[in-house]
């Protein structure tokens, strides 16, 4: 019974902060969500993640081991999600980045603060960035057949990543004032993350629920064994074998709707995943926690 407390406590106010933003556009109050996406994509989350690299005490061995290890969870994730969509006969274009990318910053960071603490939120910008990373590569490949790595470096996360790398391994400190700032704008970061969550949840328009819901407990199932699979070759300690296989199987995030819009696939399809595999999530993660914890 206390198990089941712990993880309720941990659970809920990532979703009661996605209901409050859902709640806020059915009354019909304004959110840009355009423009608090790029404050929270451009400068809180990039700040999150140089603060957290920068103060972190882990090893940076082991930092670098869950970054490898990351790599190798998303390969085989997208093998397999590839020969389903192939043996499935589904568009390739449609459904492959979906299933295989989750929302390891709305959702995961939050979670990984609330089990895990600061030393889970430091491990998981790392699978965050990785994760980034592949989707401006890799994702976009697959969704509009050709690679985006100009875009990847203009991406203030990325820099972000490099920059709390090289401050890590340099054991460079930052001025206190610049500390004491980029951590306060990095704290908006996840309440942010998760009420736009919510906002953009109200606004789409899904299809195709019946074959959402088999996709989505597939990708589910797919995404934990690839990450604990993943996880248990590089022998993660407790802390990082939860992360890796949190972050990994985290629902389908928004930002797939907005790039199958933008390059002419089934953004309603993708629609439908996103709110079958997040509503799904409210049940299966605290299940996944229950067990990692």
């Amino acid at each position: 019974m206390t198990l089941i407390f712990t993880v309720l406590e941990i659970v809920a106010p990532v979703f009661l902060l996605a209901g409050i933003g859902f709640a806020w556009v059915k009354l019909g109050f304004e959110y840009r969500l355009e423009f608090v996406t790029r404050l929270a994509m451009t400068l809180a989350v990039p700040c999150l993640i140089f603060t957290a690299l920068v103060n972190t005490t882990l090893d940076p061995a082991a930092l670098t081991t869950l970054t490898l290890a990351s790599l190798v969870a998303y390969v085989a994730v997208s093998a397999v999600v590839l020969a389903l969509i192939w043996a499935l006969r589904l568009n390739q274009r449609t459904f492959s980045a979906p299933l295989i990318f989750g929302n390891t910053g709305n959702i995961g960071l939050p979670l990984a603060l609330f089990a895990f603490g600061e030393v889970g939120l430091e491990y998981a910008v790392v699978v965050f960035a990785v994760m980034a990373i592949l989707s401006f590569t890799f994702g976009i490949w697959l969704v509009a057949g050709a690679g985006s790595f100009s875009k990847v470096l203009k991406e203030p996360l990325v820099w972000a990543t490099v920059g709390g790398a090289l401050f890590l391994w340099q054991g460079w400190e930052l001025p206190t004032f610049v500390d004491n700032t980029m951590g306060l704008i990095g704290q908006m970061a996840i309440p942010l993350m998760l009420i736009t969550l919510g906002v953009a949840m109200a606004r789409l328009s899904p299809s195709g629920i019946g074959r959402a819901i088999v996709l989505s407990a597939l990708k589910l199932v797919i995404c934990v064994g690839g990450a604990w699979l993943a996880a248990g070759l590089f022998g993660l300690d407790k802390t990082a074998f939860g992360i890796l296989v949190l972050q990994v199987a985290t629902p389908v995030a928004v930002t797939s709707y907005m790039l199958a819009a933008k390059y002419g696939a089934d953004a309603d399809s993708v629609a439908g995943l996103v709110v079958v595999s997040t509503l799904m999530s409210i049940g299966a993660l605290p299940l996944l926690l229950a067990v990692l914890l």
